[in-house]
């Protein structure tokens, strides 16, 4: 399943990201550098950005693209 997630910001190397979900609270950290290689942008770009990710069966998000 696609969803739709926004970066919030950066902490160090990581990306802090939201899922656009209703059970979805609380931002989730994923490195930076891997979403910035998947979506064609620096990490300083990522906050702020909306994008798309698929979930896999433990709500983990992968298969970053811009949305």
């Amino acid at each position: 399943m696609r969803v739709q997630v926004k970066v919030l910001l950066l902490v160090g190397a990581e990306a802090e990201v939201i899922a656009d979900a209703t059970d979805a609270a609380t931002p989730v950290r994923y490195p930076a550098a891997e979403i910035a290689a998947a979506v064609g942008l620096s990490e300083r770009e990522l906050p702020g950005k909306k994008l798309t990710a698929e979930v896999d069966s433990r709500e983990r998000l992968s298969g970053w693209a811009l949305a």
